[in-house]
């Protein structure tokens, strides 16, 4: 424990003084967090080609380019503006500033920004598409924890046509 010392502070020393003296103790824990947290992120450089699989276990941002498949399925792919991209994408979360050719899976959000490009189908229960990105294929927003949600839609087009022919029979077998 920590003690005043008498010597150092006068006995008419300010209560509000010793607030701060634990503040700086508390001061390099938090950049220390930050470094820490910096570290945690990996960058592709654009001068970087990969060809094959790429899994991770931490976030990711690729600036250079990658055909194949690109795992990172509890962590953030950042594809950055310079980045280019054939490959089929599953992740946590996937910003796209870039170009992406290939199917796209978050479990959490994909979102692409202004200038970014995607080619191919996205899934996940949330989508941003920003004024200026790019997209060609379908969204398939399916619910968290409901990996079925994609055949609902189909299941329910189909009691429909059903419900439909058994009020209209005679039109069913035209």
């Amino acid at each position: 424990m920590w003690k005043r010392d008498e010597a150092v502070r006068p006995p008419s020393g300010q209560p509000a003084a010793q607030p701060p003296q634990p503040a700086p103790a508390a001061a390099p824990t938090r950049p220390e967090a930050s470094q820490r947290l910096e570290r945690d992120i990996v960058n592709i450089g654009k001068s970087v080609v990969i060809k094959g699989e790429l899994n991770g276990s931490e976030d990711l941002t690729i600036e250079g380019q990658v055909e194949g498949t690109i795992q990172l399925r509890d962590h953030i792919l950042t594809i950055g503006a310079n980045g280019k991209i054939k490959a089929q994408i599953f992740a946590k979360a996937v910003i796209v500033l870039g170009t992406v050719n290939g199917n796209v899976t978050a479990t959490e959000k994909i979102d692409i920004r202004d200038n970014g490009s995607v080619d191919g189908d996205i899934i996940s229960p949330r989508v941003a598409i920003a004024e200026g990105a790019h997209f060609r294929g379908s969204v398939d927003m399916q619910r968290k924890g409901s990996p079925d949600a994609a055949h609902k839609p189909t299941t329910a087009a189909t009691a429909a046509a059903a419900a439909a022919a058994a009020a209209h029979p005679a039109a069913a077998r035209t």
